[in-house]
């Protein structure tokens, strides 16, 4: 047989589109020939490809006019994952491999000159649509347990070419990798007993993972906020199935560890000098950002401030709706970005703006330009603003630990579940079903729209209100918030009066 077909698949992003590797044996002046839009590392894998099959121990067909296709011809490739499928393409068509053999497979490694397989990035969204489809999957052994994670999968793993061909020719077969799923990582070192005082903020960082609400801290230095940001994963609700794999895929296209992280809720810091592709992704060769790899998770912005505005600017769009959306002239990718986000600040340059322990150095025209770093726009996302003050010392040397996290984390996964029986979380919520939900009173109604207009609070923030509001009444165990709700949830938007005093 002069003409062979290999299924594998390109990685575009979280996605893992089919490619058939299509090789032809030909007479003519001898060479090798790969079209079908390669990139730099794929037309390398010639090279590797043939070292790979000499050094096996395989007949190349050097004499021979070889063609390589890669179609559809319109979809990019890259990187080393077409050398398996290419070097199984070559031994099929020179009649080295029956083509039955390869028949409801798929298969995808880099090879090294010696033969050995590679591991590659971004198997697991390749090994979800190898899994649809319906066939088996041939991987390097280093790549194996990712794979396995898709579930019922069968994966066929291997450290060498020549472990591949024995188990296609039938003589050494490699049994299907079996994997027992990982327990969900579980992080015991940050309780929120180890919290001394900041009973609002404490209050306020139960509303926001009750709800999925974004959350800013504000207050002096030292004062707790980047301690209490730390603990809110530990009292967020574990990570179902189908969100563990779209966290672990995303980590898997970003080249990270996800055995060790699996079922674990993100936690993402990234530091201030962080470039706006940094944080919401993208580059020649578009990658999640740090609002992707916080998915289903926290990102945590410390020194909210510092930040470059533009960066945070772009930020604005996947808070609303869960994704980001990154299209280059010749191509575009879709990653999610469902993450909550909490945010830290100090009030003013110095830091003590309002600190009774240190008086405040920074003049008037300083604080103004440090606090309109962050737009209206960015501030109306975030529906809780927390002031964090400075503990007086009885409170800082008390003994008396505060309630731990796994109190806490039973009362949100309560308040949670009755937000699933509406099928959305409060955060999520918008228009009929937000309306429907709060079912406000007519007297709630009216004196909300009188708070309202006296704060001059957008229509944004209106349905900020309701949400937060929403959320205090199922801790609550209400049906429906009311006036104390409304209250309180209206005290979280203050924003001016805790920073500009």
């Amino acid at each position: 047989m002069t003409l062979a077909i290999i299924h594998t698949r390109a990685g575009l992003g979280l996605e893992a589109p089919e490619v058939q590797v299509e090789v032809h044996l030909a007479n003519g002046l001898p060479g090798m020939t790969l079209v079908g839009l390669p990139e730099t590392a794929v037309k390398e894998s010639r090279e590797r490809v043939r070292s790979a099959l000499v050094n096996a121990g395989f007949d190349f067909p050097n004499t021979r006019r070889i063609t390589l296709n890669l179609s559809p011809a319109d979809l990019p490739k890259d990187g080393g994952r077409f050398d398996l499928p290419i070097a199984l393409g070559l031994l099929v068509a020179s009649g080295q491999v029956p083509p039955e053999a390869l028949e409801g497979l798929e298969c995808v490694g880099e090879l090294a000159l010696d033969g050995r397989l590679r591991q590659v990035n971004g198997v697991l969204p390749l090994a979800l649509a190898t899994r649809s489809a319906g066939r088996k999957l041939i991987v390097p052994r280093a790549n194996a347990d990712e794979a396995a994670l898709a579930g019922d999968l069968q994966v066929i793993a291997a450290d060498h070419l020549l472990e591949v061909v024995a188990h296609l020719l039938g003589q050494t077969p490699i049994p299907a990798h079996r994997l027992e799923r990982p327990a969900p990582a579980v992080d015991l070192g940050a309780d929120l007993a180890e919290v001394r005082g900041q009973h609002q903020a404490r209050r306020a960082l139960e509303v926001a993972a009750a709800g999925g609400h974004n959350l800013l801290f504000a207050g002096p230095p030292g004062t707790g906020k980047t301690m209490l940001a730390s603990r809110l994963p530990g009292i967020l609700p574990p990570l179902s199935e189908e969100e563990a794999l779209e966290v672990a895929a995303i980590r898997s296209v970003s080249g990270l560890a996800l055995r060790e992280e699996w079922g674990r809720r993100p936690f993402r810091s990234p530091h201030h000098t962080a470039s706006a592709v940094a944080l919401v992704g993208g580059g020649s060769r578009p990658r999640p950002g740090e609002i992707s790899l916080a998915h289903h998770g926290v990102l945590f912005l410390d020194e909210l401030p510092e930040f470059s505005r533009h960066v945070l600017e772009v930020m604005r769009e996947p808070m609303e709706s869960g994704r980001i959306h990154i299209a280059r002239a010749n191509h575009e990718r879709r990653f999610p970005a469902r993450f909550q986000l909490v945010a830290a600040m100090n009030p003013c340059p110095c830091g003590h703006l309002g600190d009774p322990r240190q008086r405040c150095q920074c003049t008037a025209a300083q604080i103004q330009r440090y606090q309109a770093r962050l737009s209206g726009p960015l501030l109306d996302r975030i529906d809780l603003q927390v002031e964090v003050p400075a503990l007086p010392p009885e409170q800082l040397t008390s003994r008396v630990a505060g309630e731990p996290s796994a109190v806490v984390r039973e009362r949100v996964m309560v308040a949670r579940q009755r937000q699933l029986e509406r099928r959305s979380l409060n955060a999520q919520l918008a228009g009929r079903e937000l309306e429907a939900a709060c079912a406000l009173s007519t007297g709630d109604r009216a004196w909300l729209a009188g708070v309202l207009e006296r704060l001059k609070l957008s229509a944004r923030a209106y349905h900020r209100v309701l949400r937060v509001a929403l959320t205090l009444a199922d801790l609550a165990g209400l049906p429906h918030p009311e006036r104390d709700q409304l209250i309180e949830a209206i005290g979280y938007r203050q924003l001016d009066r805790l920073l500009k005093r």
